[in-house]
């Protein structure tokens, strides 16, 4: 399914002339064989492409409740992004806000360097 997906991918001239809706097709048969959040992000980004953000959020709202990525920074900003795509550019900036705080680059922890901004 994987290279299913990347085949599309590559196939496409453009990201705008990418089959989203295939391969939001493809996402939904590797959720069967092999669910986990990282697919599910992956799949909601595809049918916010395909299908307007308001289908990605959707897609969103269970890994809010799963304890493997819901203080995930991936979670926080692909939730943004689909707030933004929503127009909602409140929500957006909030959940960028919450990625930062999550988020931390490697080079970032050898160094020490706090995540994200201080808390006020």
């Amino acid at each position: 399914m994987q290279a299913a997906i990347a085949a599309v991918h590559a196939e496409a001239p453009s990201a705008e002339e990418t089959d989203w809706r295939q391969i939001v097709i493809l996402y939904c048969l590797l959720e069967q064989v092999s669910p986990n959040p990282m697919v599910t992000l992956n799949h909601a980004v595809a049918a916010a492409t395909a299908h307007g953000p308001r289908a990605g959020l959707e897609l969103l709202r269970p890994l809010e409740e799963d304890d493997r990525v819901a203080d995930h920074h991936r979670l926080h900003a692909v939730r943004g992004h689909l707030l933004e795509m929503a127009g909602e550019r409140r929500a957006a900036c909030e959940s960028y806000r919450e990625a930062a705080r999550h988020g931390q680059s490697a080079g970032a922890a050898f160094f020490g360097v706090p995540r994200g901004p201080p808390e006020r």
